[in-house]
């Protein structure tokens, strides 16, 4: 079966995907999920970094992080956390073989509107899947700690956040995310597999501008759109990995494409 590729740069703000293998339900036990997290804030400990949202569900997981120049910070991290989750479940299970599909996937993400548009996909991920009406009744997401943050044990980045959600700050973010979300709900639980199947999500100049930085593994790829869009997309082209687990992971080839990224009405961020 063919790998996922898998692309890095630091300085950026990346949304990240893991599912468990076969996508079964090794994360169903809610000790599971919490022992996911607690490693979650081990990594930020030792490799400082810098988590903006999360959600860990019953097959997969979804991570929101931004990584200064340390280009190891976010590797190191994942295989901490997935290594000692794994570790930790099948020694309890006395079980054998892999947790988690080999490969996570990355996919890099603007600020402002389209960070705030993946803040809420990742929240509103146990929505989409019937589990629960709202994230408020999901304890292992971002959600409880963005919209009343603890005092002590903090994992999200505040500061961080609010540098990138350009004109927020602490007490409109406590007071109106929770309106976010909610707003994002009256639109409809849909899923978009642009922040799961892209390289690159955001304005045409951010996405040109990760294309550039992927040096010769962009080239060939080409731009479709207009600089009017109201984003854009660095996608990648589906083949038998992606038929194999779903539309969700992808794989980066060649002839990936920039297509226009159809972007959530405007009500969702009023």
């Amino acid at each position: 079966m063919p790998r996922a590729n898998r692309y890095f740069v630091p300085g950026h703000v990346w949304h990240i995907t893991h599912r468990c293998h076969k996508r079964e339900f090794l994360l169903k036990f809610s000790r599971d999920r919490q022992n996911w997290i607690k490693w979650l804030f081990e990594a930020w400990k030792r490799y400082q970094l810098q988590i903006l949202n999360y959600t860990v569900t019953s097959n997969h997981i979804h991570l929101l992080v931004f990584s200064e120049e340390d280009v190891t910070a976010l590797p190191r991290s994942i295989q901490l956390v997935a290594g000692r989750t794994a570790q930790e479940y099948n020694q309890r299970k006395n079980r054998k073989g892999a947790f988690w599909e080999d490969r996570y996937h990355a996919t890099a993400v603007d600020t402002d509107k389209h960070l705030l548009k993946c803040m809420l996909y990742i929240d509103l991920n146990m929505v989409r899947a019937g589990v629960v009406e709202h994230p408020r009744q999901w304890p292992f997401t971002g959600y409880h700690e963005i919209t009343s943050p603890p005092e002590r044990y903090r994992l999200i980045n505040r500061e961080k956040l609010l540098e990138f959600l350009e004109g927020t700050d602490e007490a409109t973010l406590v007071r109106d995310y929770a309106s976010w979300v909610d707003d994002a709900l009256g639109c409809g639980e849909r899923r978009e597999p642009d922040w799961t199947n892209s390289i690159a999500v955001g304005t045409r100049a951010f996405v040109e501008r990760i294309q550039a930085k992927l040096g010769f593994k962009a080239v060939g790829r080409k731009i479709i759109g207009n600089d009017k869009s109201p984003g854009s997309v660095l996608r990648e082209t589906p083949d038998s990995y992606n038929a194999h687990f779903g539309d969700e992971i992808g794989v980066l080839r060649q002839n990936n494409s920039l297509l226009l990224w159809n972007v959530l009405s405007q009500n969702s961020t009023d």
